[in-house]
C-alpha cells in the first residue's frame, strides 16, 4: 500500500538569539524519514526538545522545513500552488495537548461548527445536523451545545477537540500529548473513542506521545526522535528494548 503521508529528508532549524546579540541555529530536524499508511497509527516518541512537535506542525503544512519532501495521498505538498496547498489542508487536522486552546468564548456547538463556517460548507441547518452528530459519535450530548469550553472536563475538553477535529472529513489526524493531564481511565475512553473513530473512518494517526503505556495500547509501529534525527523505526512489541524515557 502506497503511504498516506511521506516524508525525506527533512530539516528545519530556527534562529535563536536577540538581533542584537550573537545568534545561532538550532536545528530542530535533521534529515527526518517517515511514512504513514492509512488507516494506521504511527507513534513518535522522544524526550522534551527532540523535535516532535516541530515534525508534527510540519506534517500539518503549518511549518515548513528548510529542506526536504512532504508526501500526502502521492501529492508532493512543497510544490504545490497556494491554492491547492489550501485545498489541502482540511484534509490534515491536529489536535493539541492543552484543551484549553479551544476558544473559551465560544459555545460547543460553535467550536465544532467553526471549521465548516470557515470552509463555507453547506447550510446552516445542515451545519447544526452535522454538529449534532459529531457530538454524540465522540460522546458528547448535543444538548450540551450551549455549553462553553470551561463546563467541561478535561476528557469532555478533549472530546470536544475531537469532534472540532473530524468536521472536515481529515485522513489524517496528529494528536500531540492528547493524554496529557487526564486521569487513567479517561485517557483508556478517548483512546478507545480513537481506535473505534479509525475503526469506522480509515483515519489515520501520527501520535505523539510520552506515555509508553498509551503508545504500546494503540500503535501499529513507533519511530524514535533524538536531537531532530529518526534514530529507530521499531514494532510495538520491541518499544522497551530500543528506547528509554528516562
Amino acid at each position: 500500500m502506497d503511504p498516506l503521508l511521506q516524508m525525506a529528508g527533512l530539516s528545519k532549524s530556527f534562529v535563536q538569539g536577540r538581533w542584537r546579540q550573537k545568534q545561532f541555529a538550532v536545528k530542530a530536524l535533521d534529515g527526518v524519514d517517515l511514512s504513514l499508511e492509512k488507516g494506521k497509527t504511527l507513534s513518535l516518541v522522544g524526550k522534551s526538545g527532540s523535535g516532535k512537535t516541530t515534525l508534527a506542525m510540519c506534517a500539518a503544512l503549518l511549518a515548513r522545513p528548510d529542506c526536504g519532501k512532504i508526501w500526502f495521498c502521492g501529492r508532493d505538498v512543497l510544490s504545490l500552488e497556494k491554492e491547492e496547498s489550501v485545498r489541502l489542508r482540511p484534509h490534515v487536522q491536529i489536535i493539541f495537548q492543552d484543551s484549553t486552546a479551544l476558544p473559551m468564548r465560544y459555545t460547543a456547538r460553535q467550536i465544532v461548527e467553526e471549521p465548516l463556517v470557515i470552509q463555507r460548507r453547506y447550510s446552516p441547518k445542515e451545519r447544526a445536523e452535522l454538529v449534532s452528530e459529531l457530538m454524540e459519535k465522540v460522546g458528547l450530548p448535543p444538548r450540551w451545545g450551549n455549553r462553553r469550553p470551561d463546563e467541561f472536563s478535561g476528557g469532555q475538553r478533549q472530546r470536544l477537540a475531537i469532534a472540532r477535529s473530524l468536521t472536515l472529513q481529515p485522513s489524517l489526524l496528529i494528536l500531540d500529548e492528547p493524554l496529557v493531564g487526564l486521569d487513567l481511565s479517561i485517557r483508556g475512553q478517548i483512546i478507545n473513542l480513537l481506535l473505534d473513530l479509525q475503526a469506522d473512518t480509515s483515519l489515520a494517526y501520527l501520535y505523539i506521545s510520552h506515555d509508553l503505556e498509551s503508545v504500546r495500547y494503540f500503535s501499529d509501529s513507533v519511530a524514535v526522535i533524538h536531537e531532530g534525527k529518526i534514530i529507530r523505526h521499531t514494532r510495538v512489541a520491541d518499544l522497551s528494548a530500543v528506547y528509554d524515557p528516562a
